[in-house]
């Protein structure tokens, strides 16, 4: 059985059906609401319609194949339902409060996804979010190497011997920099914003195979800086980022809704 597809299954929300007037009716209401029956007990064909829609959502067509499946991971699910609640634990105050938990969920993605669609984000706040990338990024890139350590006169120790013709690949041994230390304090090609801005004033500052001949302090501890390389940075076009700038726009809005809710909710 397809993985997504069980874990689809929790988008499945039993709606119950008013009874209708008439005999005649209640018995087709029934027919048509019916998508099979497990031991005497009716599965609701709303059940299959959510899995079905949540597997269209992520691209799956609508096939025998997919409502084969869905048939059985249903008829699995109500057998497994069925011995649980034989079992009692339909009872148990922990099972209770997980299924209200699952039901919440269920209502809070609706509602959100329903906020989403009605406050769509428009071309104009793409735009204006992606010069502010563009701002905020600039127009280059630096390969760096790096050496970390806790105090002030072990980095002083560094560059005095980076001054003697030390390498920084050897000293990086003595980083406390878990993620470049076995590179050789190598740090890549990066943006100066992907760095603290104390680092990436320093390193910024510096010429071509030049270090720092004064530690640079951050939260981090202290850092002897060398900068290998700089290149002219290529962003990606307004037309290939759209899609997620479009999706971190609607993001911070939909945070943004949640925040002020939860601003003017009465708490006790």
């Amino acid at each position: 059985m397809n993985r997504t597809l069980r874990h689809a299954i929790l988008l499945a929300f039993a709606v119950s059906l008013g009874a209708a007037p008439a005999f005649a009716q209640k018995k087709d209401k029934a027919e048509s609401s019916t998508f099979a029956t497990v031991n005497g007990k009716a599965i609701p064909k709303i059940r299959a319609d959510a899995l079905i829609a949540g597997q269209a959502a992520q691209g799956q067509p609508d096939s025998p194949e997919l409502r084969k499946a869905v048939t059985e991971e249903l008829v699995r699910r109500e057998i497994l339902t069925q011995e649980s609640v034989k079992k009692g634990f339909d009872k148990k105050p922990e099972v209770q409060g997980q299924v209200e938990l699952a039901r919440q969920g269920v209502l809070i993605g609706a509602y959100l996804n329903d906020y989403a669609r009605n406050h769509p984000v428009t071309e104009d706040q793409i735009k204006k979010e992606y010069e502010v990338i563009k701002g905020k990024l600039g127009n280059r890139e630096y390969k760096a190497r790096h050496i970390l350590v806790e105090k002030e006169d072990e980095a002083k120790a560094i560059i005095e011997k980076l001054k003697k013709g030390a390498r920084i690949e050897d000293l990086a041994k003595e980083s406390k920099d878990p993620g470049s230390k076995d590179r050789g304090g190598d740090l890549g090609w990066a943006n100066p914003a992907s760095f603290v801005p104390p680092f990436s004033a320093a390193m910024t500052k510096l010429e071509k195979g030049k270090f720092t001949e004064t530690p640079v302090k951050s939260d981090f501890g202290w850092h002897v800086i060398l900068l290998e390389d700089t290149r002219d940075l290529k962003l990606p076009t307004l037309d290939e980022a759209k899609a997620q700038i479009s999706q971190q726009l609607q993001q911070r809005m939909v945070q943004k809704h949640i925040e002020e809710l939860r601003a003017k909710a009465k708490v006790e």
